[in-house]
């Protein structure tokens, strides 16, 4: 019984595909087949639904499809006809159906708006695009009105709105400052998604008169800024002055002091609230309260989980963000505000509802007349979609009836199709929230059958293994295929053959019996045809006598055996190898035909050797070890290098041999092993010796071979196991006659360097080679697979030559044959080359990312079809780079990356991805001109990870029970922190360690203060941050409790400060405890697991200067005590001055600037002291209040290691955090922003004063990524910084 075995079809992109009937039929990629198929219509390419365009450049709309014969398009616009030809602004490129509407020589976009159709047609049917609806996008300008001041109470809470002009689409929202600097945001002052501005409560550094909302209009590279709004607070302390100022001392005055309130919802109002959403999309819900102390939001899910690995929190958790949304995520969402005074809630229902989606699209059918077939349009949807047909683009209601047709439902039924039931259908499936369409066709073809195959193709296959032989065929019907073994042999049936599907037939296990003609029949109702090809079963390829482990001594030579075994039609390479890699360049490694031989082993010549062979058809390998010992003590006799041999001879002279013979030198105590024959051509190449054969050392005449035209003269150099002696003195020169060429040019080579043109080169022969004068070339070339005759040209003794005017990237068939004066050489064989490659035109599609883990990602892509590489296949690249962190949200220089995956592959793994980040990345195809266009930027998103260590922990102000620890948050979040873990444990005398306490603490908190300690006791603390992924890596310190006795225990070394510079710190301590003590100062990088580095403190000095240090990083440093066992400081941190570009005078150390601060501290102390009278006197000399609203402008200091500008910040926060945003800070005196006052200015994206703001307030102008920033020189411009290219960065 005959055994059937399916071969899976390939994954290129097909011009037909399968339908789902089994008698449907698969059309081979095959060129010539598929340019002479007739096939209906199929659309390639068009614009998207909601086409929004640009109305101050051309709208191109797009429509390409392919067919045979090629088709015709047309245009509906609204339903009806649209007439190109009538309107001279609209132009349709050749040979295609894309239109070009001409904007930018006077049409006007909105002439054009409305919804187009295209229809691409020809003798086989017609297909159609979707709907494409054009709309040019707008950017209105923002309403006049009259912004009242807002007064508010301090702890109240306050909405700026926004209310920006409706675009399209709707434009991007940020608020910033008149200076152009992003107002900063927190918990308590945030942005809505509607873009108002919220305050949970209002705090006096909130007063400032420049809240600007901006609107950005991406389409229109436009931007819009509202009027200012100005907001005034009222603190409680400045209003009891004034109320103290206007009233008796008998009056009761004084305002209520700010109370704290429980939190109520800003946005949305009320309890409940409804919002629907579409499958696929972000799912974006807000809440944003008010109250004082500032609420903190939670969001929970009723009845269910919020999606893992789906859900982000956004804006200080005010926002709950669901990705790619289905009908499962419906449901009540609550989120609930809180603070120590109560809490709030608001439940929002959601519904998820879906525009239409497939299920099984339809899909291409191939029949063969008489056959049946169905196709399948099945779609789902919330509500569910309805299904409906078209043929041609015409309702299938009204279309032209065609009895072989049954419509049902969602499918259409072919039976008995003939020819003229060819056509495109397609299936609309739609409801209220969107449609699908999709073109599939029906194409009937009566085909006789064909074999693919090349005829008297020659398999080729090792005894006893599977032999695959094909026979590729296309017909229709599709035909029958049947197998016979030789010219008149019967049909192959039985268990010992597997018939595969797609024509192949395999047997598995190949005899020699197996050898000889295979004839494949295809028949069909419409013909028959057959083709032959020749099977060759070989025998394996065996190692009869395999390498053997060995013992040598050093200074010996040592032999391994490799004899094989092969089929005698089959040419056999051997390799040896040493240690998996290629033998050392050493003349002392001999590679005979079937050993390898290595004179004078030392010991790096220990390892393994392998012997490989290998064939076209098979390989095999086999391995020996070789270890090196020292040799033996011997007596001291002395060995040496043999002397050179003498009285060299010639006889028998023949045209093409001569024997040479001659006399051995003394051989110095060490037999000669063998002696190495050399020859000068004193013809072509004089005073150059070349290595000619090598004899035994019993040995001392030989017969050599020559070649013609060649003065030949020979020297003879001895060897031994010490080493080769000098050559022999050269023999009489004896010169051959000329002759015909022997051989030809090897390395030929085709390969072209320009997409039109073939470059042959090859290895020219040697002088000695050319057998006699007048060296020339024959080049000959013909395309291959083309009957064409050869062209042939003779060119002197060069390498290289060029055939211009030719295809591109097309096989050749080549051979270059040598000629001298007296004739040709042999005919040359034939080898393969290709005219010049070009760029490849198609990038790979459907490029998809998996992300593995929070540092590795899988990316997978189709491949490019084989025609559009244009060249040799070299491989993919994937370009990948960093955007964003998603946990710091900063700014940083793109470094794009780039992975090359050999050959034809389509998938590749990415390493070493930062955890919660947002990567894109692209994928293009090389070959060997270069690379093709890019792939659609994929975004793709790292889940999070664990955290690197703290960046530092501190432990100051020991006293009897208790230690304050202070520490910096990790380097690398690597995800959202959610607290810290701090454990301790007591330490004895005997360095014993006692219990283990463990702490969890909040994650915005930096210090703590650990009470209920024992005294004088040390203890160990092991500390470390933990994200939802799990805990980092720790970091350990101990420090210990103080006595209650005056005088301490032990000695102690305290208050360890430091004063850095750029490359080094002056570090200094206070030490308590005996005299004569030797110090050392210890330090290293901080957050770093390296050792630490000890410095010794000369004497017995308070005080050391670290030098040879790196600018701008952070320190670790203590203070420790020679021969004073673990007794050392606690640890202090510091960090050294950035690198500056210059060394500048240090003003601080010139005579005339310490004598004006003298004076300047003897005028503050004189106003002291009159203050510190007036206040004794009774009277009241606010003089915080008065230097707050008097503060410096240029004071107000940027945070430099966050990049924010007065940020508001939680009450942990150190003292600088506590400076209130001034309404004086906006930029220096000289209108410059420079690069430390922001590093989110306006002004490191534009482009000087060339963009502008139009009375209105918008500002148009072209807008991009951020640039390099320059030093501002001098006051060379003293107008306002310009907004140009910003916006984008802010939003």
């Amino acid at each position: 019984m005959m055994k059937k075995k399916s071969i899976s079809a390939s994954k290129a992109s097909l011009v037909f595909f399968l339908c789902q009937m089994i008698s449907a039929l698969d059309v081979p990629l095959d060129s010539k087949l598929l340019e002479e198929l007739s096939q209906p219509p199929t659309i390639t390419q068009q614009s998207p639904k909601d086409y929004i365009v640009d109305p101050r450049e051309n709208i191109v709309i797009q429509c390409e499809a392919k067919g045979k014969p090629p088709p015709s398009f047309s245009w509906t616009r609204n339903g009806t006809h649209f007439d190109i030809d009538k309107d001279e602004q609209v132009t349709m490129k050749p040979n295609s159906g894309t239109l070009v509407i001409n904007i930018m020589n006077g049409g006007k976009a909105e002439a054009y708006e409305g919804v187009y159709q295209c229809t691409a047609r020809n003798e086989r049917g017609a297909a159609i695009s979707n709907n494409i609806v054009i709309r040019p996008s707008r950017s209105p300008l923002w309403t006049k009105e009259k912004l009242e001041p807002n007064q508010v109470r301090e702890g109240d809470s306050l909405v700026l709105h926004c209310r920006p002009p409706v675009g399209l689409p709707p434009p991007i929202i940020f608020w910033m400052d008149n200076a152009f600097q992003r107002l900063p945001q927190s918990e308590r002052v945030s942005q809505g998604l509607n873009g108002d501005l919220y305050f949970s409560n209002v705090q006096p550094e909130d007063t400032r008169e420049d809240y600007i909302c901006y609107a950005r209009f991406n389409h229109t590279q436009t931007i819009q800024q509202k009027q200012p709004i100005s907001v005034k607070v009222f603190s409680m302390d400045s209003l009891n002055d004034t109320i103290a100022a206007n009233l008796s001392d008998t009056d009761i005055y004084g305002a209520k002091p700010v109370t704290e309130r429980p939190p109520i919802l800003l946005t949305p109002t009320g309890t409940t609230s409804n919002k629907v959403e579409l499958r696929g999309n972000v799912l974006l819900l807000e809440c944003i309260a008010a109250g004082l102390p500032t609420p903190v939001i939670r969001w929970i899910k009723e009845g269910g989980e919020l999606p893992a690995n789906r859900t982000f929190f956004e804006n200080f958790k005010k926002t709950l963000k669901i990705i790619d949304v289905s009908e499962a995520d419906s449901g009540n969402y609550k989120c609930i505000a809180r603070n120590i005074l109560g809490s709030t809630h608001h439940v929002i229902s959601v519904t998820v509802k879906a525009a239409p989606y497939w299920i099984t699209a339809p899909r291409n059918l191939v029949l063969s007349p008489g056959e049946d077939g169905t196709l399948i349009c099945r779609a789902n949807g919330n509500p569910k979609p309805s299904i409906s047909w078209l043929a041609n683009g015409v309702p299938i209601a009204i279309a032209p009836e065609d009895p072989s047709r049954k419509v049902d439902g969602d499918t259409i039924i072919f039976s008995a199709v003939q020819e003229r039931s060819s056509a495109v259908y397609q299936c609309n499936a739609s409801n209220e929230y969107g449609y699908l369409l999709a073109n599939a066709f029906v194409n009937v073809l009566a085909e006789p059958p064909r074999i693919l195959t090349p005829a008297n193709k020659l398999y080729q296959v090792i005894l006893d293994s599977p032999a695959l032989i094909d026979c590729a065929y296309f017909g229709s019907p599709k035909p029958e295929i049947e197998w016979f073994k030789g010219v008149k042999g019967s049909i192959l049936r039985g268990n010992e053959y597997v018939f595969h599907d797609n024509g192949t037939l395999e047997i598995p296990v190949a005899q020699k019996d197996s050898t000889g003609t295979y004839t494949c029949v295809a028949r069909n109702e419409l013909g028959k045809i057959q083709n032959e090809v020749q099977l060759e079963v070989k025998d394996p390829t065996m190692i009869i006598k395999q390498p053997e482990y060995k013992v040598i001594q050093r200074y010996g030579h040592v032999s391994f055996e490799c004899i094989i075994k092969h089929d005698s039609t089959l040419i056999p390479t051997v390799i040896w190898l040493k240690d998996n890699d290629e033998l050392p360049d050493d003349e002392r490694f001999l590679v005979g035909k079937d050993n390898l031989t290595i004179m004078n082993v030392t010991d790096k010549d220990d390892g393994t050797y392998t012997c490989i062979v290998n064939t076209t058809l098979d390989s095999v390998s086999a391995s020996a070890v070789l270890t090196v010992v020292a040799a033996p003590p011997t007596p001291a006799i002395i060995y040496a290098r043999p002397n050179p041999p003498f009285d060299l001879e010639l006889t028998g002279q023949l045209e093409r041999s001569i024997e040479l013979s001659w006399i051995p030198g003394d051989e110095n105590n060490s037999p000669i092993t063998s002696f190495v024959i050399e020859y000068e051509d004193g013809l072509h190449e004089p005073g150059v010796w070349h290595y000619q054969t090598e004899v035994p050392g019993s040995q001392t005449t030989v017969q050599l071979k020559l070649s013609p035209y060649v003065n030949y003269s020979f020297r003879v150099i001895a060897v031994n196991e010490i080493g080769r002696s000098q050559p022999s003195e050269p023999s009489e020169q004896y010169l051959t006659k000329s002759a015909n060429p022997d051989e030809n040019p090897s390395n030929v080579q085709g390969i072209g360097s320009e997409p039109d043109n073939l470059v042959i080169t090859w290895e020219s022969l040697k002088g000695f080679q050319s057998n006699g004068p007048g060296l020339q070339y024959k080049v000959s070339w013909r395309q291959k697979d083309v009957d064409d005759e050869w062209t042939s040209v003779v060119v002197a003794n060069v390498s290289k030559y060029i055939v211009s005017g030719t295809p591109t990237f097309v096989p050749y068939e080549i051979k270059v044959q040598a000629l001298n004066d007296l004739g040709y050489a042999p005919e040359p064989s034939e080898v393969i080359g290709h005219s010049g490659e070009d760029l490849p035109m198609v990038a790979p599609g459907n490029v998809q990312v998996h992300v593995i883990n929070s540092t590795l990602a899988k990316v997978h892509w189709d491949p490019v079809p084989l025609k559009s590489v244009r060249g040799h296949l070299q491989g993919y690249k994937v370009y990948y780079w960093k955007v964003q962190s998603l946990s710091r949200r900063s700014k940083r220089h793109i470094e794009k990356k780039i992975l090359t995956f050999r050959g034809n592959k389509t998938f590749g793994m990415l390493p070493g991805l930062e955890p919660y980040s947002s990567y894109k990345l692209n994928v293009r195809v090389v070959n060997g001109k270069g690379e093709g266009p890019a792939s659609p930027d994929k975004v793709f998103k790292t889940p999070e990870g664990v955290p690197s260590s703290p960046s530092f922990l501190k432990i100051t102000n020991p006293t009897l029970d208790s230690l304050t620890l202070e520490w910096g948050s990790p380097t690398h979040p690597n995800g959202v922190l959610i607290s810290y873990i701090l454990k301790f444990q007591p330490i004895n005398n005997t360095h014993e360690l006692g219990p283990l306490v463990e702490i969890r603490i909040p994650a915005n908190e930096s210090s703590l203060i650990l009470k209920n300690l024992n005294y004088s006791t040390r203890y160990k603390f092991y500390f470390n941050a933990q994200t939802s992924v799990g805990s980092g890596s720790q970091i350990t310190e101990e420090a210990v409790t103080i006595m209650d006795e005056v005088q301490p225990l032990y000695p102690r070394i305290r208050n360890v400060t430091t004063a850095a510079a750029e490359t080094y710190a002056n570090i200094s301590w206070e030490y308590e405890g005996p005299d004569h003590a030797n110090f050392y100062v210890e330090y290293g990088v901080a957050g770093s697991k390296e050792d630490w580095k000890k410095e010794i403190v000369n004497g017995s000095r308070s005080f050391f200067v670290l030098k040879g240090l790196t600018p701008g990083t952070a320190y670790k440093v203590r203070v420790g005590a020679e021969g004073l066992s673990g007794f050392r400081s606690s640890e202090d941190v510091f960090e050294t001055g950035p690198a500056m570009a210059s060394r500048q005078v240090d003003i601080a150390t010139q005579g005339w600037f310490i004598g004006l601060m003298c004076a300047v501290a003897l005028l503050i102390l004189i106003l002291l002291i009159v203050c510190f009278i007036r206040r004794n006197k009774g009277g009241k000399y606010p003089v915080k209040e008065k230097e707050d609203a008097h503060a410096d402008p240029e004071i107000q200091p940027m945070k430099e290691d966050d990049g924010t500008f007065g940020e508001y910040r939680s009450l942990e926060s150190d003292a600088e955090d506590h400076k209130p945003l001034k309404k004086g800070s906006r930029t220096p005196s000289d209108r410059t922003v420079k690069k430390e006052d922001s590093d989110d200015s306006l002004v490191d994206y534009g482009e000087g004063v060339n963009g502008q703001f139009n009375e209105d307030g918008s500002f148009i102008g072209q807008y991009s990524g951020k640039k390099e920033k320059e030093p501002a020189e001098g006051n060379e411009s003293s107008e306002a910084p310009s907004p140009v290219n910003a916006m984008n960065s802010f939003v």
